[in-house]
């Protein structure tokens, strides 16, 4: 068997991100061709994945990737906090949130090899769970921890409002308030009819003992402020509970409102 210098083990090591053990490996069965064993370590990847290919994914990062009036929201997930918690592997997810941002199908063969790669890297699955992808004038927001993130898009009557002064902080804040709140809804309107008869269903029960007279109006209010907390225009705002999240972007600027909003939390349905 060809003797491996360490020198050159760190070199593929360098290259692939690959463990000293498995680099030296691929380095004596090409007999020392680095780009051979770079070959090998590129099949075996594929190998490990596929076979690792069924594990749950229960961790991972969410990212966030604009460009002009385009952005997209990722979810890329793996199966362990450790990892998700480790440098190399977020910035192997946002390389891999680059490219598919940039035009590159999520199924496409550079983005699988990539991927298959940083399972061979990381000994966990690792794969892109979903994609949000949105245009106009928007606020990102991502946790510190890469746990959860929102992305959010206003129109306005005036497009200039988006150039205003305060504009890119307000809906950054807001982004972070969907992070943190968690709406359901945009808008009342958008309360699907299931869920509303359900809740009023389940909310007569608790006021057929009032006098009959006020038991419609309790249930009103009780309906009310159960989908309050459901809706993102009436939820009170995270960095101001005095006032609304409508009343927050309407007060900013005139016409000025939010069209929609996506919020990803890891391993979240």
């Amino acid at each position: 068997m060809t003797e491996i210098n360490i020198d050159l083990v760190k070199e593929l090591r360098a290259q692939t991100g690959v463990s000293i053990m498995q680099c030296k490996k691929a380095l004596e069965e090409a007999e020392g061709d680095i780009e051979k064993a770079k070959v090998a370590l590129t099949k075996k990847s594929g190998e490990i994945a596929a076979k690792k290919g069924d594990r749950d994914l229960n961790s991972g990062v969410i990212l966030t990737v604009t460009e002009g009036n385009k952005g997209a929201i990722f979810e890329i997930g793996c199966e362990t906090d450790f990892v998700a918690n480790n440098e190399d592997f977020q910035k192997t997810a946002g390389e891999v949130a680059q490219m598919i941002f940039g035009g590159t199908d999520k199924n496409a063969d550079e983005v699988k090899e990539k991927l298959s790669e940083a399972t061979q890297k990381f000994g966990e699955r690792i794969e892109v769970v979903r994609i949000e992808n949105k245009e106009g004038a928007f606020g990102t927001y991502v946790h510190n921890n890469k746990s959860v993130g929102a992305i959010v898009v206003f129109k306005a009557e005036d497009d200039s409002v988006f150039s205003k002064e305060g504009f890119e902080q307000m809906a950054k804040d807001v982004a972070m308030h969907i992070a943190a709140q968690h709406p359901k809804y945009l808008k009342k309107e958008d309360i699907d009819s299931h869920e509303m008869e359900t809740a009023t269903e389940t909310l007569k029960e608790e006021v057929k003992d009032k006098p009959v007279e006020m038991q419609d109006k309790i249930l009103e209010g009780k309906i009310n402020a159960y989908f309050k907390e459901r809706v993102l225009e009436t939820q009170s705002f995270i960095k101001n509970p005095e006032i609304t999240v409508k009343q927050l972007v309407e007060n900013f600027g005139e016409g000025l409102e939010i069209v929609e909003f996506t919020r990803f939390g890891v391993a979240e349905d």
